[in-house]
């Protein structure tokens, strides 16, 4: 399995690109948001790719995180989405808009993707809901490095005090997308107290 690539980017097409990786070309099929965020060709790239193998054919399918490449992983275990209608959707909407789609049982929005209609939209919604998550949505602060003890429960606290405040908006009658992205915007601190998280949640929704 070839986790990730990173080289030279050489050639840019409308649906993948060529990483020069000392004098091997890698083709490696992207979705189209990543071509905007593309160095200039011959400039150094590192994608993280996923090895689709057939029976007459492998394929490479890059993406710019683990986290966009895990979701497409997900999404090509649904019934009725292969690679290509997983790419499209990771197309037309970032990883976040997707998880916040699936959670609110927007399959409107998901049914924009290229070749995903309606019913293949409200498959994904139903087969992916329960693989999705509220901290999934709240980024990655529990992200500390092992030898920073104290940062990491730091962390932990703020993402502790985040949840609190995305159940309590939940339990106002908010949605868990509406919630999760309110509270993912307030600029929080470590010391920021639940009730201070919910209060500038509050304030984005309004």
């Amino acid at each position: 399995m070839i986790a990730f690539v990173e080289g030279i980017l050489d050639t840019v097409e409308e649906d993948r690109i060529i990483i020069d990786r000392q004098g091997m070309g890698f083709e490696v099929l992207v979705p189209g948001s990543v071509l905007p965020e593309l160095p200039q060709t011959g400039n150094e790239i590192k994608l993280y790719t996923y090895m689709h193998v057939r029976e007459d054919a492998m394929q490479l399918f890059g993406f710019r995180t683990r986290d966009e490449k895990e979701m497409f992983q997900l999404l090509i275990t649904v019934n009725g989405v292969g690679p290509k209608g997983a790419l499209g959707i990771l197309s037309v909407m970032d990883v976040d808009s997707l998880r916040f789609a699936i959670l609110s049982d927007d399959a409107k929005s998901i049914s924009k993707a290229p070749g995903i209609g309606n019913k293949t939209a409200s498959k994904v919604i139903l087969e992916l809901k329960d693989k999705c998550h509220l901290e999934d949505m709240l980024g990655n602060t529990a992200d500390m490095e092992e030898d920073c003890p104290a940062a990491a429960v730091s962390g932990a606290e703020e993402r502790e005090a985040r949840n609190d405040a995305v159940q309590a908006l939940v339990a106002l009658g908010y949605t868990a997308a509406e919630a999760a992205r309110a509270v993912r915007a307030v600029k929080a601190t470590a010391d920021m107290t639940v009730e201070e998280i919910l209060k500038q949640s509050l304030k984005t929704i309004g």
